[in-house]
């Protein structure tokens, strides 16, 4: 094996040693990596500029414009990686479903998936039906030389939900009545999800991207119990899908503290952690052999420059014993944070943990 290869033998060479791979892999780094869920986006007047007049969806289809906007915060802030920019339903309206990202609402699905005939609508993803995805992280890859590439996806029960629901939901009713009350069809429809996600997850890996992330954004809204029993296998079969790869696979989800250990038993090398649980007492949750990843309130940043550098400390403290540390914030970046506090935000903690 060269030095510049990874075990793995296929994942990009010029990425391998960097900071963000390094605390991944629970390897000693020359500063703790720096990140941020929704670093690309309307945070940035960049971002706003040249998403001028374009939809949600057809921004996520188009190569040079993914390019640029994934570029957009490394190019600001510093960061120790950049995440493709892209959102999670783009697999499911890859394979015709009919769907559409509504302004201020979220995914709406026009015809919510309610019965066991539905299932036959999801069918597989091919790296053809994402073609688009491929071409720009080609072209990503070239740009970002040694920064690493997250890809992502959202995990089967997140998907399942919005397409139950037919969209955003605060109580999940629809998705959760079919968990209790249709175990069978609700297992199938995360099982084809679990494959439609692994697939899109492999066409990023396969083009190029050095770790990928795993958003099961809502998942906080079960109880552990049922978490394990109707949620688990879908997204550890999702991880198993990549685990040949060799690439760091990052399991979020928010309001998770009472699943953290079921999250990293699911296949994650990396666990997220949002912010309502210290990273000291997550580890403990966690146990060994996992990564860390968060987990700075995102409204602290709206506080002054003090009180930001305060609780990043604490946050850093509560880190100073884990085997591995990739500081985030606890969710994605709200849209009226300033920018500067964000760039202001890495340099403090690049410079804090410099060893």
């Amino acid at each position: 094996m060269s030095a510049n290869e990874s075990p793995a033998g296929r994942q990009p060479t010029a990425t391998y040693d960097s900071p963000f791979m390094k605390a991944c892999r629970r390897e000693p780094v020359p500063h703790t990596p720096v990140w941020f869920m929704r670093q690309a986006g309307r945070s940035l007047p960049e971002y706003r500029k040249v998403r001028e007049g374009i939809p949600m969806l057809e921004s996520c289809m188009r190569p040079e414009l993914v390019t640029e906007i994934t570029l957009q915060p490394v190019r600001r802030h510093g960061v120790d990686a950049a995440i493709y920019f892209s959102d999670i339903v783009v697999p499911l309206k890859a394979i015709g479903l009919d769907l559409d990202i509504k302004p201020g609402v979220g995914p709406v699905v026009e015809q919510p998936v309610r019965t066991r005939a539905d299932l036959a609508r999801l069918r597989d993803l091919t790296p053809e039906d994402v073609s688009y995805v491929t071409e720009a992280i080609g072209l990503l890859t070239r740009e970002l030389g040694s920064t690493p590439l997250i890809g992502f996806a959202g995990a089967p029960f997140t998907l399942a939900s919005y397409l139950v629901e037919g969209g955003p939901s605060r109580t999940y009713e629809n998705a959760k009545a079919m968990m209790y009350g249709d175990p069978e069809l609700w297992a199938d429809l995360l099982d084809r999800l679990a494959d439609i996600t692994a697939a899109f997850l492999k066409v990023q890996i396969e083009a190029g991207a050095s770790a990928v992330q795993l958003f099961d954004s809502w998942v906080g809204a079960l109880a552990p119990a049922d978490y394990r029993r109707s949620v688990m296998p879908a997204s550890a079969k999702v991880f198993e899908a990549v685990a040949g790869y060799g690439v760091p696979r990052i399991h979020f989800g928010v309001g998770t503290g009472e699943l953290l250990g079921l999250m990293g038993e699911a296949g994650a090398d990396v666990v997220g952690v949002d912010w309502r649980v210290p990273l000291d007492e997550a580890a403990r949750r966690v146990g060994p052999g996992k990564a860390l990843q968060g987990n700075l309130d995102p409204t602290v940043l709206f506080a002054s420059t003090e009180a930001v550098e305060t609780k990043t400390r604490e946050v850093l403290d509560a880190a100073a014993g884990l085997e591995g540390h990739v500081f985030n914030l606890g969710h994605g970046v709200m849209p009226s944070t300033d920018p500067d506090a964000l760039t202001r935000l890495v340099e403090y903690v690049h410079t804090h943990t410099a060893r």
